[in-house]
């Protein structure tokens, strides 16, 4: 378009400034066409496409940041053909093009960065990943860069001199974007051996942080607590503290109930040939031999165990038993373990409360009572 530069060379100077503002409209109206029928075109295309990818490039602001690059290239390539030799007006409007090419271009990239960051939220392998801090950073280091090259069109610096420049103020550096750096490593690490995710279950109690992860950027991971609050906490604290993930348990094949109950020593003694004999109908004494000296509390804890394994709801395959802890001044306490299928923490909950309620309400079949410390009811019914 610009080849003849004899032609351009017998133009005036006002002639040059027409043909300057034509080729500033043409490249402007190019943009406008682009953006208003090319994109809704292309966007239309890819959504009837099998992939999703594409979706994201489309619908983003990719497209339009590559066709607003179309009028300061355009302007930059036949500046120095309109306007030979050096003045102080060509090398302004140069410069400003330039940037406005390096500002354009960055906008492209970080648009470009965000479809990557939806693009990895399909994906099978990175959809669960805390990748959004590592999306951040890049674009950090994308924003840095073209801060770097503006300054270096602005002042005549070359790009390595300005770089060695900034390399003597290292120290400085580190010192403003110390948490940004924390924060970029720490996500690293959370993401290189996926300790966490979003959704996930975590507890943290040096900031009282008990709920479920919502988000992880590259300066804060903001869970949402069971109260409805939500905390934040540098992605860091993570790494440098310990914290409770419950993301194991919901994997597994079930969720853990562990609860004792005191039974009063005093309860506990030898069973009756009565008892025996009761007892030897039972399905959990299947196999038993009723006879001698057997107490009470042995034959409580087979019967628990048989309906405990027998129940459904609860994961038998896993660890199940009855235990006996250390005696105390307050009994002997009677451990349950055992695991639920249900591991959302309502059912769970309902589960080993009914589990509980109904091994209580057992105790006195077998001669056992609950220990309990006296009230003042108790009290007052000895008075009377």
């Amino acid at each position: 378009m610009f080849e003849d530069t004899s032609v351009i060379s017998g133009m005036s100077g006002h002639v040059r400034i027409i043909v300057a503002c034509a080729i500033i409209i043409a490249a402007y109206l190019i943009d406008f066409l682009c953006c208003r029928l090319l994109v809704p075109l292309m966007r239309r295309i890819a959504l009837r496409t099998s992939y999703n990818w594409d979706n994201y490039l489309t619908n983003g602001n990719v497209l339009h940041n590559v066709f607003h690059l179309i009028p300061p290239v355009t302007f930059q390539v036949a500046l120095p053909l309109l306007f030979p030799g050096q003045s102080q007006w060509t090398d302004l409007l140069s410069k400003a093009f330039t940037v406005y090419i390096i500002v354009v271009s960055c906008r492209l990239v970080c648009e470009f960065i965000t479809s990557l960051y939806g693009i990895s939220n399909e994906s099978k392998v990175l959809k669960n990943k805390p990748m959004k801090g590592v999306y951040q950073m890049l674009k950090v280091i994308v924003i840095g860069i073209c801060v770097i090259l503006t300054v270096g069109v602005l002042i005549e610096k070359d790009f390595t001199t300005l770089i060695a420049g900034l390399g003597a103020s290292a120290a400085v550096l580190m010192l403003v974007f110390k948490d940004t750096i924390l924060g970029l490593v720490a996500g690293v690490q959370l993401s290189a051996h996926d300790m966490l995710r979003p959704g996930d279950w975590i507890m943290l109690e040096k900031y009282d942080v008990d709920g479920i992860v919502e988000e992880v950027t590259l300066n804060t991971v903001k869970v949402r607590n069971w109260d409805k609050t939500i905390t934040t906490v540098p992605p860091y604290v993570l790494v440098s503290d310990s914290f409770k993930n419950w993301r194991g348990m919901r994997e597994s094949g079930g969720r853990r109930v562990a609860r004792s109950l005191r039974i009063d020593m005093n309860s506990i003694r030898f069973c009756t040939e009565e008892e025996l004999k009761g007892f030897s109908s039972e399905k959990w004494a299947e196999g038993m031999v009723l006879a001698g000296d057997i107490v009470n509390l042995k034959l409580f804890r087979t019967a628990v165990e048989y309906y405990l394994r027998t129940l459904s709801g609860i994961n038998s395959g896993l660890m199940l038993m009855v235990r006996q802890l250390e005696p105390t001044s307050e009994g002997l306490p009677l451990q349950l373990y055992f695991f639920t299928e249900e591991k959302d923490w309502v059912p769970y909950e309902r589960m080993a409360s009914d589990v509980i309620e109904h091994v209580i309400a057992s105790l006195p079949r077998f001669g056992l009572r609950v220990f309990q410390k006296p009230s003042g009811m108790d009290v007052q019914s000895v008075k009377r």
